[in-house]
C-alpha cells in the first residue's frame, strides 16, 4: 500500500500545448492518503479515466511527478509500481475456467497452492460465483466476466493500490449495490488504497470516503460527501452532487445581503463585494415553500418520487426546485420561497467565497 501524490501534475495529448485549454488535465497538487477509498467524480470527458492511467503508469503526463510514499514512480512502468487496475468492459481469459482466471495474479507470483486456494474462495465469495469456479469463462456473461475481472483484481493483498475504472457500468442495479458494499468491506478489513472512477454520484459517495471531482479537466474538490453536499467550493459541484442539484440565483452581494432580481435574500455571514459574476447557491432541502415570506415564486409543476415531492418553480424566470417531504400539502397558497440563510453559499466566478461570521 502507498501513499500517492500528484505533484505540479498536467497532461495534454497536443504534441506542444501552448495554453490551458490544450490541456486535458489541468495542474495539480493532490496527495492521496495510504489506505484511504476515492472516488474520482466527473462528467464525461472531463479527465478521469486520464489520470487514473497516470496513476497506473499507462499514459505519462506532460509535466509534473507521481510519488508513491517517498518514491518518484513518474517514468516507472506499469509492471514496476505494484497495482491492480480494474478496467471499464470485461478483461478475461476465456480459455480459463472462473477458478483459473481469479488464480492468476497469484500464480503469476508463486504463492503457496494453499493460499491460492484459499484466497480464490474468499474472492469468488465476495463476487457471488461460488457455484460457477469451474465453468469455463468463454460462455459466461457480460456481467459475470466483469464480476471476474473485478475479483482478480482485488485478489492480490500485496499491492500499493487497486484502481477501479467504472467497474460496474456492466453490472446489473441489485449487484451493483451488493458489489460496492463488498468494496468497502475489503476496503475496511485490508486497508488498500482504492481509487474508483465513476460518473456516477451514488456510486461515488456510498463507495468513498473522500470524492475528488473533476469539471473539464481540473479539481475542483475533494472532499466526504458531506463536504461536498454542504459547502460546494464550485457551482458545478452543487449542480452534480444531490438529485436535484443546487439550485443558484444570480445576485449582487452586499454585505450580509444577496439581492436578486425577485428581492433580497438574507445571508448567514458577512461577505466582502466581489467582482464577476456573483450568485447564491442553496440545496433544493434548505428551502421552503411558503404563503408570502422570502421570494416570489410561481409553482410550474409538482413531481412526487415516492419519499418526498419536488417542486418546480419559477423566481423571476430561474427555475428553481425544493424538496417538500411526503404527507406536507402542495396548495395554490404557496406564492414564495424562503431560504435558509445559514445553509446559503456564495460564488464568484463559479467558485465559492468564504464569508466572515456575524
Amino acid at each position: 500500500m502507498a501513499r500517492i501524490t500528484l505533484s505540479n501534475l498536467a497532461h495534454s495529448y497536443v504534441p506542444n500545448p501552448k495554453s490551458e485549454a490544450d490541456f486535458a488535465l489541468k495542474e495539480m497538487d493532490h496527495v492521496w492518503d495510504d489506505g484511504g477509498a476515492y472516488a474520482l467524480l466527473g462528467a464525461s470527458g472531463c479527465g478521469k479515466t486520464t489520470l487514473l492511467n497516470i496513476i497506473s503508469g499507462l499514459v505519462h503526463p506532460s509535466q509534473g511527478r507521481v510519488l508513491f510514499g517517498d518514491d518518484d514512480m513518474t517514468n516507472a512502468p506499469t509492471a514496476m509500481r505494484n497495482i491492480a487496475q480494474v478496467f471499464q468492459f470485461p478483461v478475461v481469459y476465456d480459455t480459463m475456467t472462473v477458478r483459473e482466471n481469479l488464480a492468476f495474479p497469484l500464480k503469476n507470483r508463486v504463492m503457496d497452492p494453499a493460499y491460492i486456494q484459499s484466497r480464490v474462495a474468499q474472492i469468488a465469495a465476495m463476487i457471488g460465483m461460488e457455484a460457477t469456479l469451474d465453468r469455463k469463462a468463454r460462455g459466461l456473461t457480460a456481467d459475470a466476466k466483469q464480476k471476474i475481472s473485478l475479483g482478480r483484481g482485488m485478489v492480490r493483498q500485496d499491492v500499493n493500490a487497486i484502481l477501479f475504472d467504472e467497474p460496474l457500468t456492466v453490472i446489473d442495479p441489485h449487484m451493483k449495490w451488493e458489489l460496492r458494499t463488498q468494496l468497502k468491506l475489503l476496503h475496511r478489513e485490508f486497508g488498500h488504497t482504492m481509487i474508483y472512477v465513476t460518473h456516477d454520484q451514488t456510486e461515488a459517495l456510498t463507495f468513498a470516503d473522500k470524492v475528488v471531482v473533476l469539471h473539464e479537466g481540473r479539481v475542483v474538490q475533494m472532499g466526504t460527501p458531506q463536504e461536498l453536499f454542504e459547502t460546494p467550493e464550485h457551482t458545478f459541484v452543487g449542480y452534480f452532487i444531490g438529485s436535484p442539484g443546487m439550485n443558484l440565483l444570480d445576485a449582487t452581494i452586499d454585505g450580509a445581503r444577496a439581492q436578486t432580481a425577485a428581492g433580497p435574500v438574507p445571508l448567514g455571514a458577512t461577505y466582502a463585494p466581489q467582482q464577476g459574476r456573483t450568485q447564491i447557491g442553496i440545496r433544493p432541502e434548505y428551502a421552503v415553500m411558503t404563503k408570502g415570506e422570502g421570494l416570489p415564486a410561481r409553482v410550474l409543476r409538482v413531481e412526487d418520487v415516492g419519499r418526498h415531492r419536488i417542486i418546480r418553480a419559477d423566481v423571476a424566470g430561474t427555475q428553481i426546485s425544493v424538496i417538500v417531504p411526503e404527507g406536507q400539502p402542495v396548495g395554490d397558497d404557496l406564492t414564495h420561497v424562503r431560504f435558509d440563510p445559514a445553509r446559503v453559499n456564495v460564488y464568484a466566478n463559479d467558485w465559492r467565497v468564504k464569508g466572515a461570521d456575524r
